[in-house]
C-alpha cells in the first residue's frame, strides 16, 4: 500500500513536469538536483519512520515544493508593444517603469500629461515609453489611443494589455453610497476597460498577444463598505473569464491580477477620506442620515483608514505579475500577490459564510449598529 501511495506522487510529479516540458513551459536547470536529492530523501524518511498519512502528506508538500522550483520559460522582450492603463501613480507607474526597463515599447495612459507620474516616467524612461493622455469614460479619448497605436504595431501587433486603470472613492454601505456612485465606478472599471479592450483586440489578435487585468479581491467576496466598487470588479473579473475562453482560438491569453493591500495613490491619504466622507455626509437626505447617524459614518471612515495604514509599500510583486502575465509561456489565470490573499480566499471558498462575513468584518470594516438600531434609541422612542 505504502509503495503504491508513495509511487503515484512520483508518477504525478513527473507527469506533470513532462506535461509542462513537452509544450515547452519549462526549463530544467542543474540547480534542481539538490532539491530532487533533498526530495528523495525526504521520501525515504517518510517511508521509513513515519505513518502513511502524515508522511504521504509531507511527501505531497515536497513534490509540490519542487514542483513550484522549477523556473518557467519565458518568452523573449524584443519586439513586444503593450498598452498600459492608469500610470500617473501606484502599479500602472511601477508597472511602466519596469517593463519599459525591460526593453517593451510601452504606451503608457494617464489621466494628465502634467501629473506627477507622467513627468517621473518622461524623465526615467527611454525612448521607447510613449506616453499618451486617457480618459476611460471618453469613447473619443480610446479612440484616439487606439489611432497612434495602431500604426506602431502595424506589422508586429500589440503584444500586451494592462488594464490597470480603475477608480472608487466612497466608502459606505451601499445604501448609504449615491447611485452615481456606482455609476462612475461601473464606467470607469467596466465599460471603460471593456471599450479599450475590443477597440485593440484585432491588434492582440494578430499577435496572439496577452491581456493582463488588474481587478480586486472586493469582487469576488463581500467587503462590507465596498458594494460600489466590488460590484464594477465583480463585473469585470467575469469578462476577463469569459474573454478567457472566447480568446483561446486566437491564442491570446488572459490573466486577471487580484492584489491584496498597497498603497497607491490616494488610497492610503487620510485627508482625501476625510473629504470624502464631508461630502458623502453632505449628500445623503435627511431622512437617511437621522437613520444611520453621522457618528456611524465617521466610525467607518476612521476603520478603513486605519486598514490603509496596514497596506504594503512595496509594490514589486503586483509589477512581477504583471511581467510574469505577459511573458510567461504559460501564465497563470489567476494571481494573488500580497500579503495574507491567499488565506482570505481559501477562508472564502471554503468555509461557512458565517465565518466569512465575521472574518472580513473583524479584519476589514466591521460596521456598529445605526442610530436607530441602538437600544438607547428605541428606548426613547418608546418613551415618545
Amino acid at each position: 500500500m505504502e509503495s503504491w501511495v508513495y509511487g503515484s506522487l512520483w508518477l504525478l510529479l513527473a507527469g506533470s513536469l513532462l506535461l509542462q516540458l513537452s509544450r515547452a513551459e519549462l526549463l530544467l536547470t542543474p540547480a534542481l538536483l539538490g532539491p530532487l536529492g533533498l526530495l528523495v530523501l525526504l521520501q525515504y524518511l517518510c517511508q521509513a519512520y513515519l505513518p502513511l498519512p502524515l508522511g504521504a502528506t509531507l511527501a505531497a508538500a515536497g513534490c509540490l515544493a519542487l514542483r513550484c522550483m522549477v523556473p518557467k520559460r519565458r518568452l523573449p522582450v524584443a519586439g513586444k508593444a503593450i498598452f498600459i492603463t492608469g500610470c500617473d501613480s501606484g502599479f500602472g507607474k511601477q508597472a511602466a517603469l519596469h517593463l519599459d526597463s525591460m526593453g517593451f515599447k510601452v504606451f503608457a495612459s494617464v489621466l494628465g500629461l502634467d501629473s506627477a507620474g507622467a513627468k517621473e516616467l518622461r524623465q526615467s524612461c527611454s525612448s521607447r515609453l510613449t506616453l499618451l493622455q486617457m480618459d476611460l469614460t471618453k469613447p473619443e479619448d480610446i479612440r484616439k489611443a487606439q489611432q497612434l497605436v495602431q500604426p506602431q504595431t502595424a506589422s508586429t501587433g500589440l503584444w500586451g494589455l494592462v488594464n490597470n486603470a480603475g477608480f472608487n472613492d466612497t466608502i459606505a454601505d451601499a445604501e448609504l453610497s449615491p447611485l452615481c456612485k456606482f455609476r462612475t465606478c461601473m464606467d470607469v472599471n467596466f465599460f471603460g476597460t471593456l471599450e479599450l479592450t475590443k477597440a485593440l483586440l484585432p491588434l492582440l489578435r494578430s499577435s496572439g498577444g496577452r491581456i493582463v487585468t488588474v481587478s480586486s479581491p472586493a469582487g469576488d467576496m463581500p467587503y462590507p463598505c465596498l458594494s460600489a466598487y466590488g460590484a464594477s470588479k465583480a463585473a469585470l473579473t467575469l469578462l476577463m473569464d469569459t474573454f478567457q475562453s472566447e480568446l483561446e482560438p486566437w491564442g491570446v491569453k488572459v490573466s486577471v491580477i487580484l492584489p491584496g493591500y498597497f498603497k497607491t495613490g490616494t488610497s492610503c491619504d487620510p485627508d482625501y477620506w476625510q473629504e470624502k466622507k464631508e461630502q458623502l455626509l453632505a449628500s445623503l437626505p435627511a431622512e437617511l442620515l437621522q437613520a444611520y447617524g453621522e457618528k456611524y459614518i465617521h466610525d467607518i471612515n476612521k476603520q478603513f483608514v486605519k486598514f490603509m495604514k496596514t497596506a504594503e509599500e512595496d509594490l514589486s510583486l503586483v509589477v512581477d505579475s504583471i511581467a510574469d502575465a505577459l511573458l510567461s509561456a504559460s501564465p497563470a489565470t489567476r494571481y494573488f500577490p500580497g500579503r495574507g490573499i491567499r488565506l482570505i480566499y481559501f477562508i472564502h471558498h471554503y468555509l461557512p459564510y458565517v465565518i466569512r462575513d465575521l472574518f472580513l468584518k473583524a479584519f476589514f470594516i466591521n460596521q456598529k449598529l445605526p442610530r436607530a438600531l441602538q437600544p438607547k434609541q428605541q428606548n426613547d422612542v418608546k418613551k415618545e
